[in-house]
């Protein structure tokens, strides 16, 4: 079922108006929760051609602004742009739905593995998938920069700031801190441009940090060196959650400071094993913490650890979504919020450089690379079909090799 687009009476702007129900996005959420391998750029990427070019449930604009306001969030990006994009569809209802449809598998399959960890002592290594799955997550990264970058950046202004923050990003600049880059140069652009004077709203910088006040007791409680109970895995989890900015990757600090560090419920090596389940596992990275929970706590420090790390993004992205369509009304929000979304792309694309670095490592990966490309660009091909494909060719050269 297709989604309905209207003008917005403000702005001109194609706004989605609630006209789906929970169960298709949490079926949406499902399907992006079993096939969506690759990190959160593939998975934004995958989500994109679902919601924006299958189903027309948003425009590209509006998606680019939802990922703009992402970013500024902490937690799981991509698993919080899956709820922006069930609450547009079907409200509060919506969000709940799409969020534990893209949660629940790769929760499941980590429990799972964990289970045969703990049992078996052995971590599956999935390499022989991954080698083909690589390759055309580059691609589907690629695809959603060329896609995304046609509709969004517009004019030579557009395209330098998007560079200059692809290029500054590579050359090992914080996210966080591009970002706020991103949003101040186009504002002050804009506002050098059009001689803005319009001092009303309220700033998005002064809203959104309050939304972080639920979660300052669980910080002050975080336990240290105590036994690992369910409630004690809660509140380190439920911490990470609500202050987990930048890549998924980043996940590693967190629970090395907290797991090993300060409380030695996990070793070094467990740590890396969870690390590792949440990078073959489909869905979101920080699935690893239902892995590390089980570790540490059993069946009930597995759930206690999965509710903790993901309950600030279902919150989170409520809030923000609300907020957006009156922020973008107010004049000198709109650039702000544009320049989010020109930085967000940037990021993305600058993801393809080590990405690309580490998964194109011979010919034939190049190769599977550049025909995933044309055959998203040209025929438009699902993205999950392609990713399945390259995992089993993948499976088939480890095994002829």
């Amino acid at each position: 079922m297709a989604g309905r687009l209207e003008r917005d009476a403000n702005d001109g702007e194609p706004r989605v108006t609630f006209g789906g129900d929970a169960f298709e996005v949490a079926r949406l959420g499902f399907k992006l929760g079993c096939t969506a391998f690759g990190g959160p750029a593939v998975h934004v990427a995958m989500l994109r051609d679902e919601a924006v070019v299958r189903r027309s449930w948003l425009t590209d604009s509006h998606f680019t602004d939802l990922l703009g306001m992402t970013n500024l969030l902490p937690g799981p990006n991509s698993t919080e742009m899956v709820m922006h994009i069930g609450f547009k569809r079907a409200g509060w209802r919506g969000l709940l739905a799409a969020g534990v449809g893209f949660i629940t598998p790769a929760a499941i399959v980590s429990l799972a593995l964990a289970w045969g960890y703990v049992r078996f002592g052995a971590t599956p290594s999935g390499t022989g998938f991954l080698n083909g799955v690589q390759p055309v997550a580059i691609a589907v990264i690629g695809w959603a920069v060329w896609s995304l970058g046609k509709s969004t950046v517009h004019g030579v202004a557009g395209l330098l700031l998007t560079g200059c923050v692809s290029l500054l990003h590579v050359l090992g600049v914080h996210e966080l801190i591009l970002l706020v880059f991103g949003a101040l140069t186009w504002a002050g652009w804009s506002a050098f441009r059009r001689m803005a004077r319009d001092r009303g709203g309220t700033a998005l910088g002064i809203i959104l940090p309050w939304l972080l006040v639920p979660f300052g007791v669980p910080l002050a409680l975080a336990p240290r060196g105590e036994e690992p109970t369910a409630l004690r895995l809660f509140l380190v989890f439920l911490k990470i959650g609500a202050t987990l900015y930048g890549s998924g990757y980043v996940l590693v600090a967190y629970l090395r400071s907290d797991l090993v560090e300060r409380t030695s419920w996990l070793t070094e090596q467990q740590l890396l094993d969870a690390i590792a389940i949440g990078q073959i596992t489909p869905g979101p990275l920080l699935s690893a913490a239902t892995f590390a929970g089980y570790l540490a706590g059993g069946w009930t420090g597995a759930i206690a650890a999965t509710v903790g790390i993901f309950l600030p993004a279902f919150l989170l992205v409520g809030f923000a979504s609300s907020l957006l369509p009156r922020l973008r009304r107010i004049s000198w929000v709109a650039p702000i919020v544009d320049g989010l979304g020109l930085a967000a792309i940037g990021l993305m694309a600058a993801v393809l450089v080590p990405l690309g670095r580490a998964a194109l490592t011979d010919n034939w990966r190049l190769a599977l690379a550049v025909l995933a490309f044309l055959l998203l660009v040209r025929f438009r091909v699902n993205a999950a079909i392609l990713i399945a494909g390259g995992g089993l060719l993948g499976l088939l050269v480890t095994a002829l090799a």
